[in-house]
């Protein structure tokens, strides 16, 4: 704070008060650091964000270690490696739509923790029976398979749990901190899953994955927010299933970002299966550089998190959905032109661009869901737009594959990313279009699934 010399001389005591904060200066620190801290400051959702980011920079770090298990300590072959990442999204095939259901019937608070429980007796499993030297590739993938079905009944209970923790006011900041943390541990799990595995063992990254769940189960477990839960009669699974499909199906909105969904998880799956391929053999780069310029790109998720509160304040909501996934995705045709020089340069952009734009739009929709579903069917209807979307993760790698065996690599990143920059024209073919606002409130109770999603008004605060 300033003072005038004249008001200084008059008084001087005056001028020894304020060598000292006074209150409004004491005020504006305060509340800029409580502006900055926002949700971070609210106990419930500090416990949540804690073990959710915790947890993610296991899970990014597993993505890592466990082939490196396989590879360095079984010698594993290719194909019995691949066999460990298809593993782990195998249950969101099998179980997902049935784990909405069953999310939607009980605590989601008590499933996430017995999800975390389960994933930490799985991951230490690995070093304890490799120590007694009884480890195999089969151990590893239902290890793979048991951690992927708990992920599956995580998922879907925290997203269904947080606007239970949060104001709906809030709920776009506390999936923009949620979502930005969980980029930061993509970004930073494979360095230190190596680290861990030049300094310990491959195995020592397991035992780090298996800490995290237990960090977040703790977390849970000082949690101290009951949720609402209206008493229903209890219905054949199959009913209840058909309940959430049937929302998705049914509003226009959901329907429309699930397919797209489906479509850009395609081309972005099969685009990310050749793209250290491409770096390292046609661009020829090595395999250091090729490390450097993928986490170039993938800071890209970071930077999407941060800016999507802002831009949903200042252009609207829908409008972000549609800048981040349909203005951006166009630039992603930029990452075939790559070569040594320039080259690198409009693929860390382009890379930087679809990714933040993705993931914005993932933060301001996320929060749309949890405010726009209704809760008793939040579970079942974010398993129903998941299962379509992550079903296409395993054809996407397949056809990209067989497009770089057929017409080379770069011709096949082409055609991928072709796919994704039309696949926006599904968004365009919904109502977001018309509108700058996602709609607020609730779509309708659980038993009414035809409100019209035009209708409804912008989010609070909206122009």
């Amino acid at each position: 704070m300033t003072t005038t010399k004249s008001s200084a001389a008059a008084d001087p005591s005056a001028a020894a008060d304020h060598s000292k904060p006074t209150a409004a200066t004491t005020g504006l620190l305060t509340n800029g650091l409580a502006d900055r801290l926002g949700l971070l400051r609210d106990r419930e959702f500090r416990l949540l964000w804690t073990g959710e980011s915790v947890s993610s920079l296991g899970s990014s770090v597993t993505t890592v270690a466990l082939p490196l298990v396989a590879v360095t300590v079984l010698h594993a072959p290719p194909l019995a490696v691949s066999v460990l990442a298809a593993a782990a999204w195998l249950p969101w095939l099998i179980i997902g739509l049935p784990a909405g259901a069953w999310v939607d019937r009980g605590s989601r608070r008590r499933i996430m923790l017995v999800a975390d429980w389960i994933s930490m007796a799985a991951f230490l499993s690995v070093p304890v029976v490799a120590a007694l030297g009884h480890l195999t590739v089969v151990q590893l993938a239902l290890v793979a398979l048991v951690a992927g079905t708990a992920k599956v009944f995580f998922a879907t209970a925290y997203r269904a749990y947080l606007p239970a923790v949060v104001k709906p006011a809030h709920l776009l900041e506390a999936n923009a901190k949620l979502q930005g943390s969980e980029q930061v541990a993509n970004l930073a799990g494979p360095g230190v899953a190596g680290l861990f595995a030049q300094l310990a063992s491959a195995l020592g990254g397991l035992v780090l994955d298996a800490a995290t769940f237990a960090v977040s189960a703790v977390c849970l477990t000082r949690m101290r927010t009951v949720e609402e839960v209206r008493p229903r009669a209890r219905r054949r699974l199959r009913t209840e299933i058909r309940e959430g499909l049937g929302m998705v199906a049914r509003d226009s909105l959901l329907r429309g970002h699930t397919l797209y969904g489906c479509a850009a998880n395609l081309a972005l799956t099969g685009y990310q299966s050749l793209l250290v391929l491409f770096l390292v053999r046609d661009v020829g780069l090595s395999a250091g550089a090729t490390g450097v310029l993928i986490a170039i790109t993938s800071g890209g998720g970071i930077l999407g998190a941060t800016v999507a509160r802002g831009l949903a304040t200042r252009i609207g909501s829908a409008r972000v959905v549609l800048l981040g996934k349909v203005g951006l995705a166009p630039l992603g045709l930029l990452i075939p032109c790559a070569n040594r020089g320039f080259g690198l340069v409009l693929f860390a952009v382009a890379g930087v661009a679809i990714v933040a734009g993705v993931v914005a739009g993932n933060v301001v929709f996320a929060g749309f869901m949890q405010s726009y579903v209704p809760a008793e069917l939040l579970g079942r209807v974010s398993t129903s737009v998941q299962v379509v979307n992550f079903g296409a993760i395993p054809l996407g790698a397949l056809v990209a594959g067989a497009l770089g065996n057929a017409v080379g690599v770069r011709t096949a990143l082409w055609a991928m990313l072709g796919i994704f920059a039309l696949s926006g024209l599904i968004l365009l073919a919904t109502p977001v279009r018309r509108l700058r606002d996602l709609p607020s409130g609730r779509l309708g109770d659980a038993s009414g699934l035809n409100a019209t999603s035009d209708t409804r008004q912008p989010f609070p605060g909206s122009a």
